[in-house]
């Protein structure tokens, strides 16, 4: 706490009485320095004489007696004169009290020149002034002429001394903010007020005096004999007053010089030899340095007792603030000394165990320990002698760092990574086939290329685990295919299989090279990238690390595509070099399993080092099976609803399951379908326990059936209405109309090409025909498919019907509906010709067919993708025919027999094939 007002020090009054008017340039201990001009130094002070009509015509004597060659002192406090008028001056900040030293700035130019024409240097006299603090919504003139803009109740001060401010003054406490700062100006003047005792305003100057308002003087000596309640609360006041000096050094001087009679406006004791409570309490006030309105309240209260308990309030709030402070400052220390202790103990046991032959810093000699165990590693030769040397010469840089330093914490970190990583460790490995197809098959169903693969891998081990030659590096696989299939969940398979360890980290989003590399020891915080960490983390060499979403890598700092590069590269992981480590780590003996869902966002060079393994989408048969022996058990083990034997029995017949892969979760994973089977499961967790504890559930989900089996009759009850119908949008096609075939990241899915001729006058102009429109958010691809189908359908049309001429007298227009969703690729060539010829000979196509395939100019048809997805998306829609290209007919051949069974299945090499099964004409076409 530091008190914003200044007190009167005590001095000797001979001198004093020979040194006439205060001078504050003087240098001694009468005015603090804080109390002086700024300009001080620089500038001469004037000392002030009382030259105001009012002190002139209250204090005649005064003026009189100043003539002499050696004046008397002016009076002050009680004695201080006591004039009828006086000029009124407004504060901004906060009221002063009797006994204080103030300083304050006048910025104002009318103000400054009338104290300047006030002040007769040749007199001894001071000028008095009065200061009142304004109302908070009041304006804030200098010289107060409007007693309701004002408290009434201010102080009579005198001017002690002024000297011009200096354009660097800050402290303003009666200026004006629009006044000119020139930086060699003097904008103002710093004056020195000594207050004396309290007044009141009592109204606005009359018209002859000027700038002079009346006022009345009030005693600040408390009058008459103390009350037991007075006498209480001032000695209460005293000993909360000593309590805060003791913790505050900062305000025992002003304390002292008070109580000690130093400051003659504010006499510490009254006649009778006992503390007066009213100057007690105007001095206590103005060492706190409360709020303005508080001052303001202590200024205007005469009742002693009401004086001095609103004292006594803020001295005790102050009191608490102190002993807050203390606390915190002790705890602060205490802590502060702990930690101190505590280093000072470590260093001394430190030099302890030196001077005894004891060793030194533990974790050093810790690090020395696993160094030398890498040695013998390196020796022979498991370890890379360079990563010795790394830590021998780190080991020996920290020997010399100081504790405190902060190298000294890097470089231990980075000890710790080298020396705590599992340079030689390796998992034993598994070379059991059957075993390992136990556990694949156990924990997943279908999948077999991918079973295959791992089979072989464990199949190579076993013949490689009896034979000296050079072991084949880490095998580097890539599953691609759409979400729920498994993908992510047959890594840990995968590991278990072969009693390795397993790791994962996702790449999904990832635009840090950093987070691959790792960051270079030279930033804060920096640590080993996601595959060394993965390494450290299995404590082994050979792990089956699995790099999930590889195909949704972000860009941003550097390229982490291109990072991936040297760890899923077989010729070179082999050294690889992390840039936190700095030494080379071998990654050949590590098994990379990556997923994607979509393998063309996956850049050449990187798709190049893996080996692809494509992931179909599960059928209905497949999914049945799932739910029925993996998700339906997991589902009603995890709600409880199979843990009490008091429980009823619940079931989810076959039926239900069928029903819900085809009405509600036809995407190719499980996932959907997993979720469905959980919200049933925990809908008959709530029915069982409301039917347990006699609840009412309400209509909508109060059980409608007998019993606690889930079958297709009552399974909206808890999954709704059907979400899907049919993928028909017609019975019978129309004309124009064909369905396609199309393979998406979700699996396969069956689309309808429409076209149909835009009539004349029925919309915009579009000249006499042969234009195209297409609509249905369609890729580049797929418009260049629309402009090849559009040739080949005019030169099939004018080969075999030369007569026809409805695409020169109609323009047709193409849509693929479902136009919110983006559609993209070259299989639907031989649709969008079908559904062209369709619509020029007025023909409809089969109801049953369904057809793929890309299209050349010449009418060729050429190979497509996904063919398994495609029919599984046929044989949901109900379509019985099938037109694929000649070239996938292996395809077809390799899928399970479930998927073929029923189905008229064509092959075309031509188009013309492809004609002749659509419109179910051999013969057709008559050459006219």
């Amino acid at each position: 706490m530091v008190s914003r007002s200044f007190f009167w020090k005590g001095d000797d009054k001979g001198d004093d009485d020979k040194k006439g008017p205060r001078d504050v340039s003087e240098k001694d201990d009468t005015t603090p320095a804080s109390a002086k001009s700024p300009s001080s130094s620089s500038s001469e002070t004037i000392d002030v004489e009382s030259s105001s009509p009012s002190s002139s015509s209250s204090s005649s004597s005064s003026s009189s007696s100043s003539s002499s060659s050696s004046p008397a002192r002016n009076p002050v406090g009680d004695d201080a004169p006591m004039p009828s008028k006086l000029l009124c001056l407004s504060l901004n900040r906060t009221p002063i009290l009797p006994g204080v030293i103030a300083p304050i700035t006048i910025t104002d130019p009318a103000m400054v020149a009338r104290l300047k024409s006030s002040i007769d240097p040749s007199s001894s006299d001071y000028l008095y002034v009065g200061m009142f603090l304004p109302h908070e919504d009041a304006a804030n003139p200098f010289v107060v002429n409007d007693p309701t803009s004002v408290h009434t109740t201010g102080t009579l001060c005198h001017v002690h001394s002024i000297s011009p401010l200096s354009p660097s003054s800050s402290q303003l406490l009666l200026a004006d903010p629009d006044a000119p700062k020139g930086a060699d100006e003097e904008v103002g003047l710093n004056v020195l007020l000594v207050a004396h005792r309290r007044i009141t305003l009592d109204g606005s100057p009359a018209p002859d005096d000027g700038d002079l308002s009346p006022v009345s003087h009030l005693s600040n000596s408390f009058a008459g004999s103390k009350t037991d309640i007075v006498s209480a609360l001032t000695s209460e006041i005293v000993s909360n007053l000593r309590s805060l000096v003791a913790s505050a050094p900062l305000l025992r001087e002003s304390t002292n010089s008070y109580l000690s009679g130093g400051n003659p406006i504010i006499v510490a004791k009254s006649a009778d030899g006992t503390i007066d409570p009213m100057k007690l309490c105007d001095f206590v006030t103005s060492l706190l340095n409360p709020s303005a309105a508080d001052a303001q309240r202590v200024l205007a209260t005469m009742d002693a007792a009401d004086r001095c308990n609103f004292v006594l309030e803020i001295l005790s709030e102050e009191l608490n603030k102190s002993k807050l402070q203390e606390e915190i400052k002790a705890r602060i220390d205490e802590k502060m000394e702990g930690t101190n202790r505590k280093f000072m103990l470590e260093q001394m046991s430190k030099e302890i165990d030196k001077e005894l032959g004891k060793g030194g810093d533990k974790v050093l000699d810790a690090f020395g320990e696993k160094a030398a165990a890498i040695r013998k590693l390196a020796d022979s030769g498991v370890v890379a002698e360079e990563v010795c040397d790394k830590i021998e010469a780190e080991l020996e840089k920290v020997r010399t760092l100081d504790p405190s330093s902060s190298d000294y914490n890097i470089t231990k970190n980075y000890l710790n990574h080298l020396t705590d990583f599992p340079w030689s460790e390796t998992n034993e490995e598994k070379h059991d086939v059957t075993f390992a197809k136990e556990v694949l098959d156990r924990e997943h169903y279908g999948l077999d290329e991918v079973k295959n693969a791992i089979l072989q891998f464990v199949a190579v081990g076993n013949l490689n685990s009896t034979s000296s030659e050079e072991k084949p590096p880490g095998k580097i696989i890539c599953l691609v295919g759409p979400p729920g299939v498994g993908k992510t969940s047959i890594g840990k398979s995968i590991a278990e299989s072969l009693g390795r360890e397993f790791y994962r980290f996702s790449v999904g989003g990832l635009s840090d090279v950093s987070e691959i590399k790792g960051h270079r020891r030279t930033y804060v915080g920096a640590m080993p990238g996601k595959v060394v960490s993965g390494l450290a983390t299995s404590k082994s060499m050979n792990p089956v690390v699995l790099i999930d979403e590889i195909d949704k890598l972000g860009v941003g700092r550097g390229d982490p595509a291109s990072a991936l590069l040297e760890v899923l590269d077989p010729s070179q992981n082999a050294a690889f070099r992390d840039h936190y480590f700095d030494v080379p780590v071998d990654l050949s003996k590590v098994l990379f399993v990556c997923t994607a869902n979509d393998l063309s966002t996956i850049p050449g060079p990187l798709r190049d080092r893996m080996e692809i393994i494509r992931l179909s989408g599960y059928d209905v048969p497949e999914k049945v099976a799932i739910a029925k022996t993996y998700l339906v058990p997991k589902a009603l083990r995890e709600n409880g609803l199979t843990s009490n034997p008091s429980n009823p029995t619940v079931s989810i017949d076959d039926d239900a399951l069928l029903d819900l892969v085809r009405w509600y979760c036809r995407e190719a994973g499980v996932r959907n379908l997993e979720q469905h089977i959980g919200k049933i499961a925990r809908k008959l967790a709530l029915r069982v326990v409301a039917d347990r504890e006699g609840l009412d559930l309400g209509e909508k989900e109060r059980k409608k059936h007998d019993g606690w089996s889930v079958d297709s009759t009552n399974l909206d009850e808890y999954v709704g209405k059907h979400v899907f119908t049919s993928d028909r949008m017609y019975d019978q096609p129309p004309h124009g109309v064909v369905m396609g075939l199309a393979w998406t990241s979700m699996g396969g899915a069956s689309l309808y090409i429409e076209s149909q001729k835009i009539v004349k006058g029925s919309g915009e102009e579009l000249g006499k025909g042969g234009q195209m429109k297409t609509t249905g958010q369609m890729g580049d691809v797929m418009k260049e498919s629309v402009t090849i189908a559009n040739t080949v359908a005019r030169n099939i049309l004018g080969r075999y019907q030369s007569g026809n001429s409805f695409f020169d007298d109609f323009n047709v227009h193409m849509h693929i509906p479902e136009g919110a969703t983006p559609k993209d690729g070259p299989s639907a060539g031989i649709t969008m010709i079908t559904s062209l010829l369709s619509l020029a000979l007025d023909r409809p196509v089969r109801s049953d067919v369904a057809m793929t395939g890309e299209v050349s100019l010449t009418g060729k048809v050429l190979a497509i993708g996904g063919v398994k997805e495609k029919t599984m998306a046929a044989r949901r829609s109900g379509i019985t025919c099938l037109i694929f290209p000649e070239a996938n007919k292996r395809d077809f051949e390799e899928l399970p027999a479930y998927l073929k069974e029923g189905l008229e299945v064509h092959f075309a090499e031509e188009y013309q094939t492809v004609f002749e099964i659509a419109f179910m004409e051999e013969d057709f076409f008559t050459n006219e």
